[in-house]
């Protein structure tokens, strides 16, 4: 493979949400862990669970689903925390499960239709299909604006 084509390569951790399946770059993702219960923190937007503690640091925990507009959801022990750096902060995403690492070239991304909201492509960078899986790619960016994350 040559540098080009290793450049256009990117490995993302893919995972579900209910039916839908979303990725992350995998340079963003720190850990996976078992959904352990967070401490409530007061006045903290709804999507923000809580905190727990990550050897010794405090890691806000953000419901993905509910940030992205769908239903609340019922952490159990089968669920994963997705704990990711955004810029400089370390943020635990609670999904339903996580499916597997996939190589995407950028050939593959299609950008976000135009038909959907801003608050749509606020979150998804692009969509790629993979054999029968409709996949979007997530701006991890903007999941937790500053000021959200400073009243966690």
């Amino acid at each position: 493979m040559n540098e080009t084509a290793a450049a256009n390569h990117r490995k993302v951790v893919a995972f579900r949400i209910g039916t839908q399946e979303f990725c992350v770059d995998i340079m963003s993702v720190r850990e996976l862990r078992c959904w352990t219960p967070a401490t409530q923190l007061p006045r903290a937007p709804d999507f923000v669970l809580g905190v727990i503690n990550l050897r010794g640091s405090i890691l806000p925990i953000v419901d993905l689903a509910m940030r992205f507009g769908f239903r609340a959801t019922n952490a159990t022990s089968r669920h994963v925390v997705i704990v990711t750096q955004i810029d400089k902060r370390t943020v635990g995403l609670l999904v339903d499960a996580v499916s597997d690492i996939l190589s995407v070239t950028d050939e593959l991304v299609q950008p976000t239709p135009d038909v959907l909201s801003n608050m749509a492509d606020q979150f998804v960078r692009g969509v790629f299909i993979i054999e029968t899986r409709m996949v979007s790619l997530i701006a991890l960016d903007n999941i937790v604006p500053q000021a959200e994350m400073e009243a966690a």
